[in-house]
């Protein structure tokens, strides 16, 4: 498929930096006449006038040609697809057309894009003809995630006798949008899910009564046995009984961006991890028909206060995690020293499902993040084991004031929390079977080695 594309012509430039185009051969050549041009006057030796005025009228005639040719060249770049995971590739098409009634000289194209997409591409293309275009492409790939400008194209002519170079950049550009990877999770019932109305959906009834009916106009190919009368006579138009509605599972999906709650950096930092383990829940959660929002430490929500609803309520679910990987590819550690923030957003309650990927806490967060859990339906936290991470052969764990892993559990579990700790090569997957309340495979095959062929006596 692709995605994204962008057309333009080049930025146009006077005259004067034209003529700075002139190379050696052309700078040669103009020096020549002129000089020629002199030694004529003072050897009074009309035909060598003549040579000189050809000297020099060669690369001028060349700076005019390019003048008025170079805006007659247009270029295009084209994204397929606009949007990859994090290490996946991405082709970028360049496509460059002559729309002049003239042929060009040798062009090189050379697209800007951020180092962490790798080297710039640089192309040589052979002389295009009236009419003619050319297309090369090249590969871009990113272990970080983000948003990377690519462009502006530069291109850079010259005529047939390589008297003049102009190197000149279209002012279009196009975006590349790095996204978490997202892993499948196995679909398991969490607690706080709708039962007995599909998944995570559940139905409630728009009428709870002849008195406490809440009508809606008529509409064509509604079925007048429908027809509430009473509301009728009141409004002076049909009115009707509203059918039984479908209503989405909320869930919000919390992100712990703090800077000091996650050691280290990089594509393998602990932070990396719980960004990519919120876009793995919110694209299975939204699958699942759950409305899904996505909130921070800093107190952010996406969607914000007009959308309080959260993604996926009648969107298609795939452009719902579309854009909530749109919002977690350009997430970025906060300075914040607290949940409170988060907390705030929550203590309205009614959230249904609560998912926290937290990092290290200490007791005063780990206090606050139990408060989270009374205005939530149910909750599941993953808990950054600072101490494994950090540590490394021979190395010490995390230093603060942060508790050890157990009592941070063992606090939030008191609260009602589901809580499990996260450390270095644990998978989301496990994590999340576990959270439901299902063995890992792994503890499957130890109890299967574990128990003799007839059991325990």
């Amino acid at each position: 498929m692709t995605e994204g594309g962008s057309a333009g012509t080049p930025e146009r430039d006077g005259l004067r930096a034209t003529l700075g185009g002139l190379t050696t051969r052309g700078r040669s050549f103009l020096a020549a006449g002129m000089a020629a041009a002199v030694c004529s006057f003072l050897l009074g030796q009309p035909d060598l006038l003549r040579v000189g005025l050809l000297l020099a009228a060669l690369p001028l005639v060349c700076v005019l040609v390019l003048h008025r040719t170079r805006y007659r060249v247009a270029g295009s770049r084209t994204l397929s697809p606009g949007r990859v995971p994090v290490a996946a590739e991405s082709r970028v098409r360049l496509r460059m057309e002559n729309v002049s009634r003239l042929p060009t000289g040798v062009l090189m194209l050379q697209d800007r894009v951020p180092y962490v997409l790798g080297p710039r591409p640089r192309f040589v293309l052979d002389r295009v003809e009236a009419g003619g275009r050319r297309e090369v492409s090249y590969r871009v790939r990113s272990d970080l995630r983000g948003r990377y400008p690519l462009g502006p194209l530069q291109l850079r002519l010259s005529d047939p006798f390589g008297m003049c170079e102009l190197t000149r950049a279209f002012s279009t550009c196009d975006t590349l949008t790095v996204v978490p990877r997202v892993e499948p999770l196995p679909p398991v019932r969490l607690a706080g899910e709708a039962v007995g109305h599909g998944e995570g959906r559940q139905r409630s009834p728009a009428l709870a009564g002849e008195d406490d009916v809440i009508p809606r106009g008529y509409r064509h190919g509604d079925d007048l046995r429908r027809v509430h009368w009473r509301s009728t006579a009141r409004h002076g138009e049909l009115m009707v009984r509203r059918e039984e509605q479908p209503q989405r599972t909320r869930c919000t999906i919390l992100l712990d961006t703090r800077a000091t709650a996650h050691p280290g950096a990089g594509p393998d930092s602990p932070f990396e991890w719980a960004v990519t383990a919120a876009a793995s829940s919110a694209a299975h959660l939204l699958e699942r028909g759950f409305s899904v929002r996505l909130l921070t430490d800093t107190g952010t929500s996406v969607p914000g206060p007009d959308g309080a609803g959260g993604f996926g309520g009648g969107a298609d679910p795939a452009d719902a995690a579309g854009l909530v990987l749109d919002t977690l590819a350009v997430v970025e550690q906060s300075e914040e020293d607290g949940l409170s923030g988060a907390y705030d957003v929550l203590r309205g309650g009614g959230e249904g499902l609560l998912v926290a990927f937290f990092g290290d806490l200490d007791e005063q967060q780990a206090a606050v993040a139990g408060r989270m859990r009374q205005r939530c339906g149910a909750a599941l936290a993953f808990v950054l084991d600072g101490d494994a991470w950090t540590r490394g052969p021979g190395g010490a764990g995390f230093s603060g004031d942060q508790a050890p892993v157990a009592e941070r559990l063992r606090l939030l579990r008191e609260a009602g929390w589901k809580a499990l700790p996260v450390a270095p090569g644990d998978t989301l997957a496990d994590l999340w079977r576990a959270g439901s309340g299902q063995r890992r495979p792994a503890d499957a095959e130890t109890d299967a080695v574990r128990t003799p062929a007839g059991g325990w006596s």
